[in-house]
C-alpha cells in the first residue's frame, strides 16, 4: 500500500544520527543525503527525512505515530535503545506487550528529536 513514507525535520545531522542508529538495529545501511533530505531503504520500502521545502520550520503531527517491525522482542528492545542513546525520549509506557491472546504484540515507543512519535512492533508468528 504504501510507496514511502516522509516526515519533515529541522536538523538533518540529529535525524540521521537517531535513524541512522534505530534503523540499523532493523537491519538498514545509514541513510543517504540528497540536497536536504534523507532516506533509508530496507526490505522493500523508503523512510525518509526531508527540510520543509517551503522554507518554514517543521512541525509534528499530534495523534500520528508510525511503526517499524522488529523481528523479536530483542530487536524491538536494541532499536528502542539505540534510539535513546542517539537522541530520543521514551514515552507512552515502558516497551512490553500490549493486547492479549492472538492480537498481542510487543510496542516500544519513543520519540525522534524532532518530536515524532517512533513505534517498534514485534507481532509474534502466528500458532
Amino acid at each position: 500500500m504504501f510507496s514511502h513514507i516522509m516526515l519533515g525535520t529541522n536538523d538533518l545531522d540529529a535525524a540521521k544520527k537517531f535513524y541512522d542508529a534505530l534503523l540499523g538495529t532493523l537491519g538498514a545501511k545509514p541513510g543517504v543525503l540528497d540536497r536536504h533530505r534523507l532516506f533509508w531503504r530496507h526490505a522493500g520500502g523508503t523512510f525518509s527525512m526531508s527540510q520543509p521545502i517551503n522554507g518554514e520550520p517543521a512541525t509534528i503531527g499530534n495523534g500520528s505515530t508510525f511503526g517499524f517491525a522488529a523481528e523479536s522482542i530483542e530487536q524491538a528492545n536494541a532499536a528502542h535503545a539505540a534510539g535513546i542513546a542517539a537522541g530520543g525520549v521514551t514515552c507512552e509506557d515502558p516497551p512490553g506487550w500490549r493486547g492479549e491472546g492472538k492480537g498481542a504484540m510487543y510496542l516500544a515507543y519513543l520519540r525522534d528529536p524532532d518530536g515524532n512519535k517512533v513505534c517498534l512492533l514485534h507481532r509474534p508468528p502466528k500458532a
